[in-house]
């Protein structure tokens, strides 16, 4: 039986697929960090950036990290024990990365976004992102802020980031990868930030944030958003 509490569970309620498993060893990997983010890069200029002269030792990474029987998955720890996890879906004809919400008395996990060719999404506001990624509360498969950042930013989308945005995300950047120009690629990336791409942002009539994103679950108006009570619990969980 999965126990819902385990912050690593090999499982998720009303969450098909697995079994995961936790593998925050990936984390201290630099090449792995160059596919995670792949999906933020729109231009040739951005590819440049990323991958530079490590693009096939990148490609054959992440080929090795796909082709996995398991799940790779990833746990940031948020308020009152509720986290995000990070799942690496590894099913040969629909692999990609599903990023989820949940609480140990919820009885399913919300999908926020989802990395891959049919991609949904944004999932977090910047605020949002920079809380998870700079919250001490332990728990997670790192404690380190600038690697919570770079693995929850493809779920994020915002079209309006502040302007300390670039500094925050080069020097994660600087910190977990080998890039020649961190400054030039954290400026790329915001512009052209994940596949969904940006989001507005507001707060609705209940007083919760959600979005304007055509493929997002955190907007009311796409027929696919999660009804109003749990976009709700969800805005509370990730609130800054």
């Amino acid at each position: 039986m999965t126990n819902n509490a385990d912050p690593y569970p090999a499982r998720l309620p009303g969450y098909d697929g697995g079994p995961l498993t936790h593998r925050p060893e990936l984390l201290e990997e630099p090449l792995f960090w160059l596919g995670h983010l792949s999906s933020c890069v729109h231009s040739d200029e951005t590819a440049e950036l990323l991958w530079g002269a490590d693009h096939d030792a990148a490609g054959d990474f992440q080929e090795d990290l796909w082709t996995r029987a398991d799940w790779p998955s990833f746990t940031v720890p948020l308020a009152e024990e509720h986290r995000l996890h990070v799942v690496y879906r590894t099913f040969a004809d629909d692999r990609g990365i599903d990023y989820l919400l949940h609480h140990p008395d919820w009885g399913r996990a919300e999908l926020l976004a989802q990395d891959d060719g049919h991609f949904m999404g944004p999932g977090l506001s910047w605020p949002e992102l920079v809380a998870a990624a700079e919250n001490t509360r332990p728990g997670g498969s790192t404690a380190d802020p600038h690697a919570r950042l770079l693995l929850l930013l493809p779920a994020s989308g915002d079209a309006e980031v502040p302007d300390d945005a670039v500094g925050r995300l080069a020097a994660a950047l600087r910190a977990r990868t080998g890039v020649e120009d961190p400054e030039r690629l954290a400026a790329a990336l915001l512009e052209e930030q994940g596949a969904p791409g940006t989001a507005n942002w507001t707060t609705a009539g209940p007083g919760f944030p959600v979005n304007d994103g055509a493929y997002s679950f955190r907007n009311p108006a796409n027929p696919f958003a999660l009804p109003a009570d749990r976009l709700a619990r969800a805005a509370a969980a990730l609130a800054p």
